[in-house]
This record gives C-alpha cells, sequence and structure tokens, in this order.
C-alpha cells in the first residue's frame, strides 16, 4: 500500500489523481493534501478518505479554517508518505518540489515549472537525498517511459507533440484578435485556466521544451515540437539509427498520473485503451513559429539557459494572469515576455535564492509592461 500526498487537490491534477487513489483503495492510501483556497474541496476529501493531515496555502482561507491546518512546508515534513503528487498550479509549486525531493519521497511532477526554474537545482537536491522524480505531463510521461526501454544511450532526439490549441488553423490576423473566451476552448484537453492559455499560446509547448532540456538531459537542438491534433501520440523518441518509437494511448491525464503512482510497475487496466479497429488520426505538421512565438522564446530560453527560463517563464505568468482578467490582448502575451527575455538574465542561479531573485526582478519588469499597457489604453478610452 502505497501512502500518497496530493498537492493543489482541488485542480485538474488533483482531482484525476484522487479518482485513482479512489478507484484502486487496494494499491494507494491518501494521507494527506493542499488546497489553495477551495477548502469546501478539503472538507470534501477529509470526511471521505478520512485523513488528518493537510494545508491551506492561502493565509486569508487559512486563517478561518481548522486549527489543525498547518503550513505547506510543516504538512510536507511531518507527513509520512511514498510519493508526493505536485499538482499545484505555476512557480508557487517549487518550494514544495523542494521539500518533496529532501524528505526522501518519489515526487511526482505535474508542476513543470520546478523543472523550468530550478531544473539543475532540483535534480541535484534529488541525488543528494536519493529521490525520484517522475514526470506528469503527458508528453514527459511517455519520454520516461520510452527512455526507460530504450536507454538513454540510444535516443538522439525527441520528439514533444503538441495539439495546436485552438488557434491551429486560425491566421495570424485572426489570432491578433482572439478573445479571452477563445483562448480558453481547448480541443482535446480539459486542464485549468492557466495552462489553457498556455497552450493556446504554445507557452505550454515551450516549457515543455525546457522541462525536457533539464529531465532528460538533452540539448534544445535535438528537441523537436510536431502539432498532432488528436492528442492521440504523446510524444516520441529518435534512436540514433533512425527509427523512431511513440507512446499511444487516449488523451486523459489520469494515464501518465497512474503510471507515476505505479511505478516501477506497470499499472493495472484501468481506462478503455485506443480501438484499432476504427480510423486513428496519426496526423502530424510543424509549428508555425512565426504565427506563435512564444515557443520561439522557449526554445531561445532552453538554448541560453542560466536565468533566462526562469525570466521566460515569471514573465508568462505574470502575462497569462493579466490576460485572464482581461487587462490586455492575446497577443500581448508574447510581446511582454519578449520585452522581458531582451533584458540580461547571463547569471546562472547558484541557489534558490538567486532562483527567487530572478523570478520576482522579471516579474516586475512583465508587471511594469502591463502597466504600460493599461495606461496606453486609459489614454485611448479618454
Amino acid at each position: 500500500m502505497k501512502k500518497i500526498i496530493v498537492l493543489g487537490a482541488s485542480g485538474t491534477i488533483g482531482q484525476n489523481t484522487i479518482d485513482i487513489i479512489r478507484r484502486f483503495s487496494d494499491r494507494f492510501e491518501l494521507v494527506g493534501v493542499s488546497v489553495h483556497t477551495k477548502t469546501d474541496v478539503l472538507d470534501a476529501l477529509r470526511a471521505e478518505f478520512h485523513f488528518n493531515d493537510f494545508a491551506v496555502t492561502d493565509s486569508a482561507a487559512a486563517a478561518g479554517y481548522d486549527a489543525k491546518h498547518r503550513s505547506l512546508e510543516r504538512f510536507l515534513m511531518e507527513t509520512p508518505a511514498d510519493i508526493v503528487v505536485n499538482g499545484i498550479a505555476g512557480a508557487a509549486g517549487l518550494p514544495a518540489s523542494l521539500i518533496a525531493v529532501r524528505t526522501h519521497r518519489i515526487l511526482a511532477l505535474a508542476n513543470k515549472e520546478s523543472i523550468v526554474m530550478a531544473g539543475l537545482l532540483l535534480q541535484k537536491e534529488a541525488e543528494k537525498y536519493h529521490s525520484m522524480i517522475i514526470p506528469v505531463d503527458s508528453e514527459h510521461s511517455a519520454i520516461y517511459s520510452l527512455i526507460q526501454a530504450h536507454g538513454r544511450e540510444a535516443i538522439e532526439r525527441l520528439i514533444i507533440t503538441a495539439s495546436g490549441g485552438p488557434f491551429r488553423t486560425w491566421t495570424k490576423e485572426r489570432i491578433q484578435e482572439a478573445t479571452l473566451q477563445d483562448a480558453l476552448k481547448h480541443p482535446t484537453w480539459t486542464m485549468g485556466a492557466k495552462i489553457t492559455i498556455d497552450s493556446a499560446s504554445l507557452a505550454n509547448k515551450a516549457l515543455e521544451v525546457i522541462e525536457a532540456v533539464h529531465l532528460f538531459d538533452m540539448d534544445a537542438d535535438r528537441i523537436t515540437v510536431a502539432v498532432h491534433p488528436s492528442s492521440v501520440v504523446h510524444s516520441m523518441v529518435q534512436l540514433t539509427g533512425g527509427e523512431v518509437y511513440a507512446q499511444l494511448s487516449p488523451p486523459d491525464m489520469r494515464n501518465p498520473i497512474f503510471a507515476a503512482l505505479s511505478y516501477p510497475e506497470e499499472p493495472p487496466p484501468y481506462l478503455a485503451p485506443l480501438d484499432f479497429t476504427n480510423p486513428l488520426d496519426l496526423h502530424f505538421e510543424p509549428p508555425r513559429m512565426e504565427d506563435f512565438p512564444m515557443l520561439l522564446l522557449g526554445f531561445t530560453a532552453a538554448r541560453k539557459k542560466a536565468g533566462y527560463p526562469i525570466a521566460f517563464n515569471a514573465a508568462n505568468e505574470q502575462a497569462v494572469a493579466a490576460f485572464l482578467r482581461n487587462q490586455i490582448l492575446f497577443v500581448h502575451l508574447a510581446e511582454i515576455t519578449a520585452q522581458v527575455m531582451q533584458e540580461d538574465w547571463s547569471a546562472a542561479p547558484k541557489d534558490i535564492t538567486d532562483v527567487m531573485r530572478i523570478d520576482e526582478s522579471a516579474r516586475r519588469r512583465a508587471d511594469s509592461l502591463i502597466q504600460f499597457i493599461l495606461e496606453e489604453k486609459g489614454k485611448r478610452i479618454r
């Protein structure tokens, strides 16, 4: 019986993980969760699973909640568990990832920002404390499995697939007019608002490229992004001999989560597999980099390394938050990120303090650009 902690229990990753634990109660035990503000979700989970350990990460929500509440750090340090599933969104998930590996757990990592911001530092901590990081992104989960099957030395190239998002067939001119409602309509995946916007701009794929560089020790020039609208092929590897191997399954996040929870064993039958008696769409096409500049910026950050991935992530997070508030346009996401990336981020972070300093500086720069856009909008209205 594996003891599981779920961070971000009210989100998509958290809810899918809990669905698996509920279905396979003979294999997994939910011993604790964190939520940010949704204490109603926490109440329901406590009533169902009867755990005593939890954290509420929003200070206002925590102030009016159960006195048994602890800080996220204390909760992770004091709750015995085999696996920590980190489904916290954004840079806020990094401290939890660090604590998880420092407490000798398996870290099932859906929070890609942890790797994007502090990949080398996090991996060094995992080695130091004999912990393991297993990716939960469908793309990186697929690559992880394929590398396990073929061996890292046999891999020549990683091919990360992308659905293309809701704007895949839109012209550049139409994309410039995209609304928030347009961007939130993902064609194949059901996800939270932030990652759905990232998928529309291809920033999510950019983050996955950076993540793959760190997780699999692969130069960015040996990573290809292929647009695959049906999301049946989750990723591929090209071997040194030229042959390509792929992982295929229906687009359901429970597949990579279940694989991480079951490691090193293969998970038992759960979800319906692909039906090869019916037609399958295995169409691939190259991404339109000129129309989706966030992907190009991500590759630039992945090649430059140092503080550039941190700045890319921070600028994008601030811009997406402003877009979700209807303060800026969709096209501003890439414009803001590009301007932040033009700053000098060549000093590599030596520790987590450096990481957070770069993150804060990039966010301040992005916020100033957002404020400028708002002021210009105000002038036009007047």
